[in-house]
């Protein structure tokens, strides 16, 4: 396999890709399978599935019973690799400690980023979700809208392999008949959720996650993504075939040796990889894109980790896909007389409009859950059911204080415990030990119900990430300086969570563990801790207040791309990554287009 030390680099390629996660892996895969050249640069570590996932260990086999740790913040069998919210030797820095001022940024160093331990939740963004600003007057709009995206969607979930349903929600859309694979059947926790939720008017569907509940149909999926394309369609049709089916053994966020679920690392660069057109450097640190004197890219500069040597490479175009933040810090070092206040920045944008998803949490006990027979609850880890946001009507009615809305995710049942004991139950038992303590563990064991709000944040003009004037790495790299601020449209949002979750604990006749928070400011989870951070260079009509155009390209470097979630506009309460592919897909074919009209 091409991976390359930075000394053993070529001069020809066509394109750059900075990041090798949901974003470069997909732009890299699309160039690559069309007949464009690629390097990829990866500030990680190369990383492979196939040989570290600990598919069958129990967390009892994990120093401290699998407990998280400051480098593992997810437990010790979390694939996340030299990564987290604090990475030695990489800080960043806040410009308040003030409470509801901080923000947390996570980053995975490692091949394929965050797609090796993400949660899959994989939903489309409706209409209302690319003409957010139309319906209400704040924000932004996106200049395209779902119907220019909607056909990429569909090739990402054919790719990817996402289960789910066609519900015909508002606002929530169907994938087209086919596309999808079938959910994992409810768990008992899940149908009592429903049916009680229900009652309350809030709908509850099969969720829509990347894992393969079935094979995938090599054999008719290649010729739709690739068409014409038979070289394409041979490598993607045994890459498929190298994928098997979930069969319900391993947490997902370890990673996945048979294929089973989306990771960058088995999904987009295996084919990538085999169609010989794709050099991969790990542990580059790229810092700067540098300019011609034509004023268009002409390459990037990146340091080696492993020798701390600087290296220059050179490409007809250049695409950051290292997360959001990250593509800002590395246009905003990457100064020039043309862009003293960073590159791609004659509007002042870069770094602005920073976004988080909303998020806050309640659980709750379940007597009717208790003491329940053993039965096979078998299932994709994670949520197989969730609840889309189903207020649009009342919101657009003005009948709630807050603009925009948020979907709950939801878990419980008898499946393999976590780590640590059954201590804490002492709101329920009082305080038991000896047997007793024995018996309360078997008969609340399976009897609890988390549910967690993910909500869409407006972006505002206080939350954005900016160089450090002092602080710099341990490479030398100016670091970032963190904004930030929650507006009441998102505290109210929170609010309004919790009091939801409670609502359907008390339907279900359970009791809420903690206090429901109506102060949204307490309930709601700091920036950047929901890892779904976006914005930075968002796209726009307009030169003067946006970075991109709506293919990704920059307004002020032709052959400068950004595809990963720095161009969002907006930050719908949908998990962003499928929204990721889909919007790098639709760039890279139109970087491809560009090419073959000798373009760029």
């Amino acid at each position: 396999m091409p991976f390359l030390d930075a000394a053993a680099l070529k001069s020809d390629y066509d394109v750059i890709v900075v990041g090798s996660g949901a974003a470069g892996g997909q732009t890299a895969y699309t160039l690559c399978m069309e007949g464009a050249r690629v390097l990829m640069l990866e500030a990680g570590r190369r990383y492979t599935p196939e040989q570290e996932t600990p598919m069958f260990q129990t967390p009892d086999m994990a120093p401290l019973g699998g407990s998280s740790t400051p480098d593992k913040p997810f437990g010790f069998h979390d694939a996340t690799v030299d990564g987290g919210w604090d990475v030695p030797g990489e800080p960043y820095t806040l410009a308040s400690n003030e409470r509801g001022r901080d923000f947390k940024w996570y980053r995975a160093r490692m091949l394929g980023g965050r797609t090796n331990h993400w949660g899959r939740l994989s939903f489309r963004n409706g209409p209302y979700d690319f003409k957010p600003r139309r319906r209400d007057g704040l924000g932004f709009d996106w200049p395209l809208g779902y119907e220019d995206l909607a056909p990429y969607y569909d090739k990402v979930e054919m790719l990817i392999g996402v289960y789910g349903s066609r519900d015909g929600l508002e606002n929530t859309p169907d994938s087209p008949p086919g596309v999808l694979m079938p959910p994992p059947a409810p768990r008992v926790s899940d149908r009592l959720v429903q049916q009680r939720a229900a009652k309350l008017g809030i709908p509850v569907v099969a969720a829509h996650r990347a894992v393969l509940t079935q094979r995938l149909d090599a054999e008719n999926i290649p010729a739709k993504l690739h068409p014409g394309n038979a070289h394409a369609q041979a490598i993607l049709r045994k890459a498929m075939q190298r994928r098997a089916a979930c069969f319900w053994a391993t947490p997902c966020g370890r990673g996945c040796s048979i294929g089973a679920n989306y990771q960058s690392t088995t999904v987009h660069l295996p084919p990538a990889l085999d169609t010989g057109r794709l050099d991969i450097v790990c542990d580059a640190m790229v810092h700067e894109v540098e300019l011609g004197t034509d004023g268009k890219a002409r390459g990037v500069r990146f340091i080696d980790k492993t020798s701390g040597e600087q290296h220059r490479v050179r490409a007809r175009a250049v695409v950051l896909a290292a997360s959001a933040c990250e593509t800002v810090r590395i246009l905003l070092n990457s100064k020039s007389p043309s862009f003293p206040d960073g590159l791609a920045n004659s509007s002042g944008k870069v770094g602005r409009y920073l976004m988080d998803t909303v998020g806050a949490g309640l659980s709750g006990q379940i007597p009717i859950l208790e003491d329940l027979p053993p039965h096979n609850e078998d299932g994709a880890d994670g949520g197989h059911m969730y609840v889309p946001w189903w207020l649009y009507q009342e919101q657009a009615a003005g009948k709630l204080d807050f603009a925009r809305g948020y979907h709950i995710e939801f878990g419980g049942g008898r499946t393999m415990p976590g780590v640590g004991t059954a201590a804490g139950l002492e709101w329920l038992t009082g305080g038991s030990y000896g047997r007793s303590f024995k018996q309360d563990m078997r008969r609340y064991y399976g009897s609890f119900v988390g549910f967690a709000g993910r909500g869409e944040m407006i972006p505002n003009e206080h939350s954005y990430c900016e160089i450090d004037p002092a602080v710099r790495d341990k490479w030398g790299i100016p670091v970032l300086r963190f904004h930030w601020q929650f507006s009441e449209h998102e505290t109210r949002q929170a609010a309004h969570m919790q009091k939801t979750f409670a609502q359907i604990i008390e339907a279900m006749g359970g009791k809420v563990r903690g206090e429901v928070q109506a102060d949204g400011a307490k309930a709601i989870e700091p920036g950047g801790y929901i890892i779904h951070e976006v914005g930075g260079a968002i796209m726009g009509d307009d030169p003067k207040t946006s970075v991109t155009d709506q293919w990704c390209r920059t307004w002020d470097v032709d052959n400068l791309y950004l595809t990963d979630g720095a161009v969002f506009p907006s930050n719908a309460d949908k998990n962003p990554t499928l929204t990721i592919m889909a919007v790098a897909w639709r760039a890279a074919d139109r970087i491809l287009e560009r090419m073959r009209a000798r373009e760029l």
